[in-house]
């Protein structure tokens, strides 16, 4: 509207300018030349006037272009960010919108030996947690994203959805849709007041139909992860921490932040030695490369504690004060196997479960006879992830599975054994036959050969059996357990 107000005023100041000059000339009757000057003049004011109008439209053809441009710009970004979300791709954060999205880092839901979880809402309304990893530096930029790449491809009902990352000087940010039940350790190890509410037990505790919904969820994801994937995805740290629970109760399998990629045509890969204590398998620890049946592993462990309520090992104070004090180990996989061959397998069940009843025989001996195949120290003796969820599901029956060594319960004893006298320096004396034997059976639990034993630096233990390799059964011990010897 006000570009045609200015053309009316300019046409119009040129027509009252020319009937101006025609009247001049009528009355004033000047020269011809006069004419002359004026007409140039004219012509110069009318050559201003028509660049300053040109110009005048080709700013705002440019400036709607610019406009419309900006506009597709945006519903381009728009759409490719929803691409993004709707097939899974994970986004790179700013660490200022992580700082946004957390509220500068305020609500703490979590942390662990190298990282905090913190909750936060993006600008869409969504509820996410932001986990930020910290000592990442053996993990280069490049390997970091393109891990990140192929772990949040990964779609599945009960993997906790990754949207996105975040590179910060040394930190690692991992951004996840948040679950709001929170962890299963919540639910199985606490020890609240019990309240009935339909099928589960409210106040932290479940019920077992529950327990064997929330086994069979994780031995799915778990499957997917090893079997459905292109590359295999190794977990490499499955405990209750990270097993997350929504309003359903439907388990989720989250935590990624160790997870290492597998191709098909390898048998199994090196890493260094991270994951949790009293979840790793033997393998592991003895720096012989991972598979996926160290997942395996690590569920039968998850599996048991889901069965009785309880971590599986716990340390009980048997008296004494001071240095005098007496620490007494139980290894619960133990316990169930004594239990199991006792006929009172019924004993190793939750007893908050025990006390409501209406509890299954048949069905709590199907899950123990899966955990017990799970955590065979021999990798080749536990089953595969597909097979966990035949069994769970009953499509296929569960053997009874063979004895294990158990190495852990000599290893165990060695601090009983420690409390029975001291040196003449006052230090405690170690039993060696104890130690030899727990060494001879932690070698024979590895399915490597000897030459391949021979290629890493042993230790300098004196027994015949003891060749053991740089990991002595104490290192062992205070890696593989919740607790410290």
């Amino acid at each position: 509207m006000e570009d045609r107000k200015a053309n009316i005023i300019a046409v119009s100041s040129i027509i009252f300018l020319i009937v101006v000059i025609i009247v001049a000339r009528v009355v004033l009757d000047l020269q011809r030349s006069f004419f002359l000057i004026v007409g140039a003049a004219v012509a110069g004011i009318l050559a201003v006037i028509a660049f300053y109008f040109i110009r005048r439209h080709l700013h705002h053809r440019r400036t709607m272009m610019e406009t419309r441009l900006a506009s597709e710009g945006k519903e381009l970004r728009i759409e490719y960010s929803f691409l993004r979300k709707v097939a899974g791709l994970p986004t790179k954060f700013r660490y200022k919108e992580l700082e946004e999205i957390t509220d500068n880092w305020k609500s703490l839901i979590g942390r662990g030996a190298s990282a905090f979880v913190f909750k936060g809402i993006m600008k869409d309304g969504t509820a996410v947690a932001v986990k930020r990893i910290q000592h990442e530096e053996e993990r280069g930029e490049k390997e970091f994203r393109s891990e990140i790449a192929a772990i949040a491809s990964v779609q599945h009902v009960n993997l906790v959805r990754l949207f996105g990352y975040c590179i910060h000087n040394n930190l690692r940010f991992l951004v996840y849709e948040f679950i709001p039940n929170g962890s299963l350790a919540n639910w199985i190890f606490s020890r609240p007041r019990l309240t009935t509410r339909g099928n589960d037990i409210g106040g932290g505790c479940l019920s077992w139909d529950l327990r064997s919904a929330v086994a069979l969820d994780v031995a799915k994801a778990l499957a997917y992860l090893h079997h459905d994937c292109r590359s295999r995805v190794l977990h490499l740290d499955v405990k209750p921490e990270n097993i997350l629970l929504d309003e359903n109760h439907r388990a989720y399998v989250s935590d990624f932040g160790l997870s290492k990629l597998m191709t098909r045509d390898q048998s199994r890969v090196l890493t260094t030695l991270r994951g949790t204590k009293g979840y790793l398998a033997p393998e592991w620890l003895l720096e012989l490369g991972v598979t996926e049946k160290s997942d395996v592993f690590s569920y039968g462990m998850v599996l048991l504690e889901l069965i009785g309520g309880r971590r599986n090992v716990t340390v009980i104070d048997t008296g004494g004060t001071g240095d005098r004090s007496k620490r007494k180990f139980q290894y619960f996989p133990k316990i169930v196997t004594d239990k199991l061959k006792s006929g009172r397998l019924m004993e190793v069940v939750d007893q908050r479960l025990m006390d409501l009843g209406g509890i299954d025989e048949k069905e709590v001996r199907k899950m123990v006879h899966v955990a017990l195949w799970c955590i065979q120290e021999k990798v080749r003796r536990r089953p595969t992830m597909l097979e966990v969820v035949k069994w769970l599901e009953g499509r296929v029956a569960v053997e009874e599975p063979p004895e294990t060594q158990m190495i852990v319960v000599d290893l165990l004893s060695i601090d009983d054994e420690d409390d029975e006298g001291e040196g003449q320096n006052g230090n405690k004396r170690k039993k060696p036959k104890i130690i030899a034997r727990a060494a001879s059976q932690l070698n024979g639990c590895l399915t490597t050969s000897t030459n391949s034993l021979q290629s890493k630096s042993f230790s300098t233990r004196t027994h015949k059996h003891a060749l053991l390799p740089l990991v002595t059964p104490f290192d062992y011990l205070q890696v593989f357990f919740l607790v410290a010897v």
